[in-house]
């Protein structure tokens, strides 16, 4: 059974911002991919890489994901084991939804992940995200 992550993108002030880090970081890598340290090993790791996704907590609100495609074990300079995240590099915009503020990671029910936005088409009306947040915000997404 699948089952998500779910992680605040803490300094990051929107998607692109998250982009450019994510883009950074996928350079410095050996194979090319993005990937995040975090201090815990998932203790549901298989139900995680069963088709598991990060989504990130932006200003308060989900508004993307990514696909764990593994967990790498990675050792801190202070010699501590810790738990390479590493994603797929295409982030998919979420229908934004509103979550408080958690410290570390949350594993996120696939019935609870919001939906993704669906993918712009030429001749579509846009929505601004901002527009988009704002309504999340109210509790009109």
């Amino acid at each position: 059974m699948t089952t998500h992550i779910l992680k605040l993108s803490v300094g990051t002030e929107s998607v692109d911002d998250l982009e450019a880090w994510q883009k950074l970081r996928a350079e410095q890598a050996p194979d090319g991919l993005p990937p995040h340290v975090t201090r815990m090993w998932p203790k549901r790791a298989d139900e995680v890489l069963d088709g598991g996704s990060i989504y990130w907590v932006i200003k308060g609100l989900v508004l993307a994901r990514q696909r764990i495609l593994r967990l790498d074990p990675v050792e801190g300079a202070d010699g501590i084991q810790r738990c390479a995240m590493v994603f797929e590099p295409k982030l998919f915009r979420t229908e934004p939804a509103p979550r408080r503020p958690f410290q570390g990671w949350r594993y996120l029910k696939p019935e609870d992940a919001p939906r993704d936005m669906p993918e712009y088409r030429e001749g579509d009306d846009e929505l601004p995200p901002e527009l988009a947040e704002a309504l999340a915000e109210f509790g009109l997404r």
